[in-house]
């Protein structure tokens, strides 16, 4: 009985070893393509990240290598001949050529690039946020109060990442306009958030002190007697 077992088992394991074989010739070419797949993936990811930072070190040389000219009007040029391979890189670019600008002495060339910045929907959103805000800013007086006010408030709503920036514009503008009450009360309505960093806070006390007011200072700040701000226990 034992010995019949042992052929019948051997038979079996024939057979399976047969299927397999069958199975192998018939679906192996499957396998094969799968293995292939995988390594050319493998490969092709590899080669795309090899390009990817060598791109990204060439800008990176690029950039410094126009940052690092003496001459301010030949590093705006310089910037103005570099490509940025993606849309992140040319935002980060155009933000560098605009400052580039603004020391140049051209505060319109740098406006022009960041509005166009501005309206590059290719471009995440808070870089467009900010170079709308740096453009107005640098156009200042020379945009009508009105049109600067309707811009900071829509950047002033809850959840914009610029909203206690914005808010200093437009107490800003209320200086400029003559309402200085308002400016106060908007000075001191940044001293309150709970967003307010400690500079733009100690700012704000400052230009209420300066407007001849008397800020409500919270308890992590304090004023020395010539209107400095300093920082309490």
């Amino acid at each position: 009985m034992s010995n019949t077992d042992g052929f019948v088992e051997e038979v079996n394991e024939e057979v399976r070893r047969d299927r397999l074989y069958g199975l192998l010739r018939r679906y192996g070419w499957i396998a094969v393509l799968a293995i292939l797949a995988i390594v050319g993936g493998a490969a092709y990811s590899e080669y795309t990240k090899a390009q990817n930072r060598a791109q990204a070190e060439g800008l990176g040389d690029a950039m410094l290598a126009a940052l690092s000219v003496d001459n301010r009007s030949d590093r705006v040029a310089a910037l103005a001949e570099i490509e940025a391979p993606t849309a992140l890189s040319s935002a980060v670019l155009d933000m560098m050529t605009a400052s580039a600008q603004v020391e140049a002495g051209d505060a319109q060339a740098a406006a022009d690039t960041l509005n166009a910045l501005a309206v590059n929907g290719e471009v995440p959103e808070i870089y467009r946020q900010v170079a709308a805000f740096k453009a107005m800013t640098l156009n200042g007086a020379d945009v009508p109060a009105e049109e600067r006010r309707q811009m900071f408030a829509g950047m002033a709503q809850p959840g914009n990442p610029l909203r206690l920036l914005a808010e200093e514009q437009l107490a800003l503008i209320e200086i400029e306009t003559g309402d200085v009450q308002a400016a106060i009360a908007a000075y001191q309505a940044i001293v309150d958030d709970a967003e307010v960093s400690s500079d733009l806070q100690q700012r704000a006390l400052q230009v209420i002190v300066a407007l001849g007011g008397e800020p409500v200072v919270p308890n992590s700040a304090d004023l020395t007697p010539s209107g400095d701000v300093i920082q309490g226990n």
